[in-house]
């Protein structure tokens, strides 16, 4: 592992979220987001390479943006709509840039868990 990563897990299902899109943010001055990527998760509810590597990775804070409303429909998950959670939006800080930091998701229709992870 090698600068900002993440990972879901479906607890509903018991699984991997895989086909989920996920948008990562760097937070401005003013609180303004700028786009750093937008990318999808793998069968192994994982991404192919780092959302930043090492040299990306600034001192900063960034927003990762979890579009779940769309992965639980594609899973037949019988739920109200419109669903409870659509997008859960995760903020954090980068205190220091030569670290790794990793923000696995755990995740169901009702509820969600996030922590930084090794």
């Amino acid at each position: 592992m090698a600068g900002l990563t993440t990972h879901i897990l479906d607890l509903t299902l018991g699984k991997p979220a895989n086909n989920v899109k996920i948008e990562l943010y760097q937070i401005l001055t003013n609180n303004k987001k700028e786009l750093c990527k937008s990318v999808v998760t793998n069968t192994d509810g994982r991404l192919d390479s780092p959302l930043l590597t090492k040299e990306e990775l600034q001192q900063a804070q960034y927003e990762l943006v979890y579009y779940i409303g769309s992965y639980f429909r594609k899973n037949g998950m019988d739920i109200e709509e419109p669903h409870f959670l659509e997008q859960i939006p995760v903020r954090f800080v980068v205190n220091n840039k030569r670290e790794d930091y990793h923000v696995p998701l755990l995740l169901s229709p009702w509820g969600y868990q996030i922590y930084r992870g090794s």
